[in-house]
């Protein structure tokens, strides 16, 4: 579900995550297929209103929004070692003999590209690679497929992909023009963050670089979850992930294989949808589905919350307002290029969802 390449977002787009999720796991298949359906009609359908903070008043942490636009390089820029050989997540082997031209070919692959120290030497983007550093790369994405012929254009000499990249003509028309192309697994949580910057490290000829990387970021995630408050009563605050584009009247509920669970539950909160016995990703939103999640706080993309207009907007879905969320309008915003990335920024994310979450007044005090 990616954005038209002629919709230029002002930030990385909501709709990569909910591709990502249905499209690996087929539990929904006919729910998935409407969604993107709607999405291609309407691209991001977000509006430009700004997101209501965690109180639904006012606007989100400015210094948040600032870190989410760009990445943080390590120092340096490595020597990549190469010729090396490396497997592929589709089986196939990739020997890759320069790093002179990368195309990363998700957002989330971009950033490790960039934070490893590499981003000079990325020739193109993703349309869901918008942070300060790629913006001016040039797309070659069209709606939600990638354009063989825009990436050969630029004459990579490495492209990186994931499983949900496709179409799969435009994958065979880039190997088949001999092209070293890498398929990495996507991440679906915490436990990933690590595999994936030592596979993206490994193929550049980096892995020294993709070591640093990798050891910087768990420790700056553990350092953020040291963060998390006590319950005061015990109890952790029940958060529900909503997957939401209100022009295209799309409004999921999260379950247990949305990807955001573990977030949540290194946030010190439980996955309502999950723990509601969602046991698929996304599920349509329903009142009935909503009063057995029962979640005290509800987590959003920002450009999900803008598109419904809002918390004003969102309390008006059936079911919202009568849980203890919509009651209290205590709702968690993240931007939507980094939420479900889990990579070298995973710790900002995690610190926004924290620090809105427990906020003074807020859920869990």
């Amino acid at each position: 579900m990616r954005n038209s390449q002629d919709f230029a977002p002002p930030g990385p787009d909501a709709a990569t995550a909910a591709r990502r999720l249905p499209v690996r796991h087929r539990a929904a298949a006919a729910l998935t297929a409407a969604v993107a359906f709607a999405l291609v009609l309407t691209g991001c359908g977000g509006g430009d209103a700004a997101p209501k903070s965690a109180s639904g008043s006012g606007s989100g942490s400015a210094k948040s929004s600032a870190d989410a636009d760009r990445v943080e390089p390590l120092a340096g820029t490595p020597a990549p070692e190469l010729p090396v050989t490396v497997e592929s997540a589709d089986g196939r082997k990739v020997t890759i003999d320069s790093a002179d031209r990368i195309v990363p070919l998700t957002g989330s692959l971009s950033e490790i590209v960039f934070t490893l120290g590499l981003g000079r030497q990325v020739v193109a983007r993703d349309i869901t690679a918008t942070f300060e550093q790629a913006e001016e790369l040039p797309v070659v994405t069209r709606a939600h497929d990638v354009s063989a012929e825009s990436v050969l254009s630029l004459k990579p000499t490495i492209v990186l992909a994931d499983t949900t990249t496709g179409p799969s003509e435009a994958i065979d028309q880039i190997r088949d023009a001999g092209i070293p192309l890498l398929v990495v697994e996507p991440a679906g949580g915490l436990d990933d963050v690590g595999r994936r910057i030592d596979t993206v490290a490994e193929a550049l000829g980096v892995p020294s670089a993709g070591t640093e990387l990798k050891e910087r970021t768990e420790r700056r995630i553990a350092d953020v979850r040291k963060s998390v408050p006590d319950h005061a009563d015990g109890e952790k605050p029940r958060v529900a992930f909503l997957y939401l584009r209100g022009s295209a009247s799309v409004y999921l509920l999260g379950g247990a294989d949305s990807g955001a669970g573990s977030l949540l539950e290194a946030a010190g909160a439980v996955d309502a949808g999950k723990e509601s016995g969602l046991d698929k990703d996304f599920t349509a939103i329903t009142s009935e589905a909503l009063a057995k999640a029962a979640p005290d706080a509800i987590l959003l993309m920002t450009k999900g919350l803008a598109s419904v207009g809002g918390m004003d907007g969102l309390v008006k879905i059936p079911g919202i307002a009568e849980t203890p969320a919509g009651m209290d309008r205590r709702v968690v915003t993240v931007d939507d290029g980094v939420l479900l990335n889990y990579g070298p920024r995973t710790d900002r994310v995690l610190a926004e969802i924290i620090g809105q979450l427990y906020a003074k007044g807020g859920t869990g005090r």
